[in-house]
């Protein structure tokens, strides 16, 4: 099995994660923020709210500890000339605003051609859910999906899609409650407009 290694870092983002905070500094932190919007800390309903907070950073942003490039190093090869799109469809993405922290929940669509190697289905979106669980813009988790799909299993083509709702534009700001966000990255042959038609033809169909 030919292992796929980081030539070049991904853009904004360092693979594994080094922190030289401690948990109980992150503590602290989360106790100063609800002093911050005046809060009591000795009331009932907040004595182990830090704590919990702090677990639930270790769900939301888990991607930082994770090497989105691991889930593509098993392929197989396969023997017969397969020319055509291979399409994982609504891929739930939960993933935050590194603007204001606050969530981006939508669906991802990723298809790629194959050339010589293919991976299992599962493992795209597996991708999709290490570079969620970090904070970056739509435009930036939708590239380094795609790019990191071309580099390792080096396809004819890549081509992901994502729509979402941002809620830094949902529940502040201009408080637009129906407002969805679309980008697309293509790679290879979907740079091509027949290539890049028939993806979009099977995410309507």
């Amino acid at each position: 099995m030919q292992l796929c290694l980081a030539k070049i870092p991904i853009k904004g983002y360092n693979l594994i994660m080094s922190t030289k905070v401690s948990r109980t500094e992150a503590k602290k932190a989360i106790e100063t923020l609800l002093k911050y919007i005046g809060e009591d800390l000795k009331r009932e309903g907040l004595v182990d709210t830090p704590e919990r907070v702090i677990k639930s950073f270790d769900t939301f942003y888990g991607g930082y500890q994770q090497d989105p490039k691991a889930p593509l190093q098993k392929t197989f090869r396969y023997y017969k000339d397969y020319n055509e799109v291979v399409l994982v469809k609504d891929i739930d993405i939960m993933s935050h605003c590194e603007h204001h922290l606050v969530p981006i929940i939508g669906k991802a669509h990723i298809a790629y051609i194959p050339h010589k190697k293919i991976v299992g289905l599962s493992k795209l979106a597996r991708v999709a859910d290490i570079f969620s669980r970090r904070l970056q813009t739509q435009e930036s988790l939708t590239v380094s999906i795609a790019e990191t799909i071309y580099e390792c299993l080096e396809p004819k083509g890549v081509a992901v899609y994502i729509n979402a709702v941002h809620q830094c534009m949902t529940t502040r700001g201009i408080q637009n409650k129906h407002s969805s966000t679309t980008t697309t990255h293509f790679k290879g042959i979907f740079t091509e407009i027949q290539h890049r038609q028939e993806f979009l033809a099977l995410l309507r169909s």
